[in-house]
């Protein structure tokens, strides 16, 4: 008798004690058992884990990773490993032309693909004790859909969705088990609202830089160019660039002008140099080119009207329009159905140098870099040969690209005449063996010379490689 009123005694005071710390915000060692046992339970598809935000509150303090989100710098991890699998995710978007579905941009290994599950969480930042606040996480199977250009390659730029219709997810993680939430890395999903007006009304991806890239003159002189035409934004994802590219990076970022995403592809995969696996071997093709291009798209889908979807020795240049706004006024007024439009890709040999020295300057000698103003000799059409494109679009009309081409969008996609728009692009020819008497001469780029030339220098000197280059 006399222990069992001890017993009972005992329950009442650990009773009292739990209510008392529970109260005053503070959770002891077996309660914070309890809900590890809890979060272990299996979860079957559409489950609701709902986890008290103290308690949530309380994990945080004795440093446990459970029921929690892993919030990192946006910038930090552009590239995150799914949960016991050898595919990748990148970031992820609500996309309100799929109700409201997440589409997590990934990379998939295609022979390896297994079923995968998707954790959707609520992340609450409440912090005041006894509000109340819950921190909820659904599973349910992923949907995947490999796009169909991967070049050959073992990995493939791939969208994962994810579908919530219980909750207002915050943030996702991707896990080959429906039962996985401790020890994740969650991404935050953005998009979560539609806009219809824009911060910027024309942006261009650029797709990536590697192989310690370090064309800086090129590099600024496109960039002036486009600034003058209409472009307000420049996004560029950033493998490895040269000491001077790095220079002309920070500068622009600085100026506002550029968005620099951190792209360590190679610290995950070995990215191929190339887009043919038999010439270029690797896992992935061309650094991941089409990974950072379909991010792009949903990163500035509500920020930007249009999108440029081109490489950094591209210029895409109108030619019967003063700027870009003028061109795609006309082109949508003609085509208000269409939201994808193809620009002829046209090479300008670095090898033929203009005659008369006009804009060899000397305060560019020592930067590094081709210098574009020089090159003004297109080469001609070859028979039976089609020019290859980059876009100009709406990517609120879009849904998957590939490199020169749109594998997904929503109405017609027109290709622009060459005299009203197209390329310029300096590079290594493709028709070698032409004299320069076989080729035409094309000085677009020279109409904006009054104004781009000390632009130019601007940014260099700003870059700090107009001081380099005067020593």
């Amino acid at each position: 008798m006399k222990q069992r009123y001890l017993g009972l005694l005992a329950g009442v005071c650990t009773f009292t004690v739990s209510l008392l710390m529970w109260w005053h915000g503070g959770i002891i060692p077996w309660d914070q058992h309890r809900l590890s046992v809890l979060l272990d339970q299996p979860q079957t598809a559409g489950t609701i884990t709902h986890i008290p935000q103290l308690m949530v509150s309380a994990l945080k303090d004795h440093q446990t990773d459970r029921a929690t989100i892993h919030e990192e710098p946006e910038t930090a991890n552009t590239i995150t490993r799914i949960h016991g699998s050898k595919h990748l995710m990148v970031s992820a978007f609500k996309d309100h032309r799929r109700n409201g579905a997440i589409r997590v941009i990934s990379i998939i290994k295609r022979q390896d693909l297994q079923e995968l599950y998707c954790v959707l969480c609520v992340h609450n930042n409440a912090r005041t004790k006894g509000d109340g606040a819950l921190s909820q996480c659904v599973s349910s199977k992923a949907q995947v859909e490999i796009h169909r250009d991967h070049f050959g390659f073992p990995y493939g730029t791939s969208d994962v969705f994810c579908t919530s219709p219980s909750i207002k997810a915050t943030h996702v993680s991707i896990s080959t088990h429906s039962n996985a939430i401790e020890s994740l890395k969650y991404l935050p999903i953005h998009n979560k609202e539609m806009k219809e007006s824009f911060k910027y009304s024309f942006t261009v991806c650029i797709s990536n830089l590697f192989g310690e890239y370090n064309n800086a003159l090129q590099f600024v002189q496109t960039m002036e160019v486009y600034k003058l035409i209409g472009i307000q934004r420049v996004v560029i994802y950033n493998s490895s660039c040269g000491p001077d590219v790095e220079k002309v990076l920070k500068h622009y970022s600085k100026e506002g002008t550029m968005e620099v995403v951190p792209w360590p592809i190679d610290k995950f995969l070995k990215p191929s140099h190339g887009w043919q696996p038999a010439q270029s071997p690797g896992d992935l093709h061309y650094y991941g080119q089409l990974t950072t291009l379909n991010e792009c798209i949903y990163r500035y889908m509500y920020q930007s009207r249009y999108l440029l979807l081109n490489d950094i020795d591209e210029i895409i240049m109108p030619y019967k329009h003063k700027s870009l706004g003028d061109l795609m006024d006309t082109l949508q007024k003609q085509h208000p159905a269409s939201g994808v439009f193809n620009i002829e890709n046209h090479i300008f040999p670095k090898t033929q140098f203009d005659d008369s020295g006009r804009f060899s300057r000397p305060e560019w000698k020592s930067v590094p870099g081709l210098n574009i103003l020089e090159h003004i000799y297109r080469e001609p059409d070859r028979k039976n040969v089609m020019n290859p494109t980059k876009m100009i679009i709406d990517p609120r009309r879009v849904e998957q690209t590939s490199v020169h081409t749109m594998l997904k969008h929503f109405g017609p996609a027109i290709k622009v005449p060459f005299d009203v728009c197209h390329i310029i692009h300096v590079r290594v020819p493709l028709q070698g063996h032409l004299h320069k008497d076989q080729l035409y001469e094309d000085e677009k780029l020279w109409e904006f010379e009054e104004k781009l030339i000390p632009n130019i220098n601007h940014a260099l000197n700003e870059s700090g490689l107009l001081l380099k280059s005067a020593t």
